[in-house]
């Protein structure tokens, strides 16, 4: 496992871009993921806690309910998985930066202490809305927590990479110092537990446009990639890069779900389909 600084992360994402190629981010829920994630070029790994639920067969918004406690689940899945396989390729941890029982310097700082490269906001509430949001908002649990986590983190010369969901959420992120922002565009479709109604890739690039140029022109030199919704496999990849000019993409259930669904299933169903001589 290699441990990289802020500024050597930066670069390294830079000099990827420099070979004609996209940024590759992919979520890690379980070593095997890692291992065989970073063997396919990923240029960054993330741990979120829903990766423990995903690759358990659950839906990925189990990460934002009461089943655990996210920033100790994403901190062991780290450490205990994740870490001790990965040999390169940086590793950034998802905090919950609106858990209000955290000191958030000090935890900050023990992600650091356990040998992450960066840091990312996840769970967020920015995947909620309605009057529940509204509730967060109001009784010190909403957004603002996350961009003031990785405001934070930046103060700390620490690598981050934030999710937004709308062109001001993208403002203040980028305000706030992201080196690297992903516009989300709702939870990912395909497979047995993913989204069974998304927008269409042509408005998820109308949204992802709108964001990008906000963020660019607060910072020209933040990095923007996709996630999420329609944007599933390369082909979606490919067909958002002909309309935005982003520099990646970030996959969790796109990278180690969806692959895992379809490769055991025709496996297995290979051998069941085997007859006796």
């Amino acid at each position: 496992m290699k441990q990289y600084t802020r500024q050597e992360l930066v670069q390294r994402l830079r000099d990827k871009l420099s070979t004609g190629h996209i940024i590759v981010g992919a979520g890690a829920g379980t070593g095997i993921s890692a291992k065989f994630a970073e063997q396919g070029g990923a240029d960054l790994l993330l741990v979120f806690n829903s990766g423990r639920y995903r690759m358990h067969g659950l839906g990925s918004l189990s990460g934002l309910m009461a089943y655990g406690d996210a920033n100790a689940v994403a901190l062991e899945m780290g450490e205990r998985n994740i870490l001790p396989i990965v040999k390169e390729v940086p590793v950034i941890c998802s905090v919950n930066g609106t858990d209000p029982t955290r000191v958030m310097k000090n935890f900050l700082r023990q992600v650091m202490d356990a040998g992450f490269s960066g840091v990312n906001n996840f769970p967020t509430v920015g995947l909620i809305d309605g009057n529940f949001r509204a509730a967060l908002e109001q009784t010190g649990m909403g957004y603002y927590k996350e961009v003031e986590m990785i405001a934070l983190a930046h103060q700390l010369d620490i690598f981050t990479i934030a999710y937004a969901f709308n062109p001001d959420e993208a403002e203040r992120m980028v305000t706030a110092g992201c080196d690297v922002l992903i516009v989300h565009v709702g939870l990912t479709a395909g497979g047995s537990i993913g989204a069974t109604e998304t927008m269409g890739l042509a408005e998820s690039a109308e949204i992802i446009r709108a964001m990008t140029d906000v963020a660019l022109s607060v910072n020209p030199e933040v990095l923007v990639l996709c996630h999420g919704g329609p944007i599933s496999m390369p082909a979606d990849v490919e067909g958002i890069l002909k309309r935005v000019p982003v520099h990646g993409f970030v996959g969790a259930s796109s990278i180690e779900r969806l692959p895992v669904e379809t490769g055991i299933r025709e496996m297995t169903a290979a051998f069941s389909a085997i007859k006796l001589p």
